[in-house]
């Protein structure tokens, strides 16, 4: 358990907060890029740790992220003009720029005046960058900015990679431990049977001759290890399998809020996660699937749309249409005969249980054990670096960059060998650290 203290330390994300000033000093994904379509579009309304902004793609396709008003009159650049590499407030005509640089000032006469207001008044921007299909924005002093962290999804084409987004009715740590427990896959996302309609299958596949899901069902308390690497976190958890095997499922948690799902076998396709602090109690939950060998088919890229996996079956606004309000359409009558839950989707029974915890989950009355190792490893990763950064010292991670190019996935190993051995036997790398071509490096500069 965590003391009321560090429950709040955890949990308030704030541009005030510790916490919240550890998440400004990493890049964060802010938007999908098609949430931009296109040069002079409309701005998007943005709301990240806390902060309301404006997010608009400017004549030359820059992004900007700016202060939500005006500095003359406080009107919103909601309504604001794109145009002609700025934006425009529709009240009086003032104009600022991707770097919140003011381009036009029309009240006011040409002169020595009207050129000091134009060098002085300007609006809060922060700097963006868009890479694997995702807007981000860096928000913390400028002295500090890191490169993007590599990661893979990142690096890779557009046709490799499908993103997406759902909103999180819940503080952004439990939805984040949610993630990095996977031991919870032997109940939450478990058939009552072995049918084959069942969610868990889009996670865990049988692959290679395996039957993952018998041995997640059979063993309900992996063993855990657990190793730092510069990025974060890789977790292993191990189930038994057939004699004289053990089921491997690894996970990576990346600083400060990335995790990696432990499903894929070699060939299949890798998942990811971002949790962004909208508030102390939302979040956006920022999703990534890609493959390193092959492009995505057009038959993944339409399950993933329609909700598969850790992507959601979401409305217009990235809404899940299964959600607090709705009690996530729960089938009592399928609970009792087919999953534990009744509920459809692997991230809609995440969610469910995830917000079931509360706004903001009280750690101060758990009661953890042994299956709880990476989530306590997690806490004391992040309450550390809050606290040493509030002292000055910035996190090692964010000088690592290349450390984020990591893969977490399932193995099937002898019983006797090490997660180490599994790693470098399923990955070439103890922490799953995996080369990036020159082709792919190129790729990402030019995208």
């Amino acid at each position: 358990m965590l003391t009321e203290a560090d429950n709040v330390l955890l949990t308030r994300t704030g541009p005030k907060t510790p916490m919240g000033q550890l998440f400004r000093h990493f890049w964060q994904p802010v938007l999908l890029s098609t949430e931009l379509p296109e040069p002079d579009g409309p701005p998007v309304r943005v709301t990240i740790l806390g902060e309301d902004l404006r997010a608009f793609r400017a004549t030359d396709g820059t992004v900007g992220l700016v202060s939500p008003r005006c500095p003359h009159r406080g009107a919103d650049l909601f309504f604001g003009r794109n145009e002609e590499g700025g934006i425009r407030c529709v009240y009086h005509g003032w104009k600022f720029g991707v770097d919140g640089r003011c381009l036009a000032l029309p009240t006011m006469d040409p002169g020595p005046a009207r050129q000091r207001a134009e060098d002085n008044v300007h609006l809060l921007a922060y700097p963006t960058q868009e890479a694997g299909g995702f807007v981000w924005a860096y928000l913390g002093p400028r002295e500090h900015k890191p490169p993007l962290p590599e990661l893979e999804f990142a690096l890779l084409p557009a046709s490799h990679v499908f993103v997406s987004k759902k909103l999180q009715q819940c503080n952004w740590a439990q939805a984040c431990e949610g993630g990095l427990d996977t031991a919870h896959f032997s109940f939450l996302h478990m058939a009552i049977s072995d049918a084959d309609d069942v969610t868990v299958r889009l996670l865990a596949k049988v692959s290679s001759g395996t039957d993952t899901v018998r041995w997640m069902r059979d063993d309900g308390a992996p063993r855990f290890t657990i190793a730092d690497h510069p990025a974060g976190l890789v977790l292993g958890a191990a189930r038994r399998g057939d004699p004289g095997q053990t089921y491997w499922r690894v996970s990576q948690f990346l600083m400060p809020n990335h995790g990696l799902a432990p499903n894929a076998f070699p060939g299949e396709n890798y998942h990811g996660q971002c949790w962004v602090p909208i508030d102390d109690t939302s979040c956006w939950v920022h999703t990534y699937t890609w493959n390193p060998e092959r492009p995505l088919t057009d038959a993944e890229r339409a399950r993933f749309r329609a909700g598969s996996g850790v992507h959601a079956e979401v409305d217009a606004h990235y809404i899940p249409l299964r959600r607090r309000e709705n009690d996530y359409l729960i089938d009592r009558a399928k609970q009792k005969t087919e999953s534990y839950t009744g509920i459809e989707g692997v991230s809609e029974q995440d969610a469910c249980i995830q917000d079931s915890q509360g706004l903001i989950a009280d750690r101060s009355t758990e009661h953890l054990g042994p299956t709880d190792m990476g989530v306590i490893r997690f806490r004391r990763l992040v309450l550390e670096a809050a606290r040493s950064l509030a002292n000055g010292t910035i996190p090692d991670a964010l000088t690592h960059a290349a450390a984020y190019r990591v893969r977490a996935g399932g193995a099937v190993a002898q019983s006797d060998k090490t997660l180490p051995e599994v790693m470098r036997i399923r990955f070439g790398h103890e922490h799953g650290l995996v080369p990036v071509s020159a082709d792919l490096a190129k790729s990402r500069v030019s995208a």
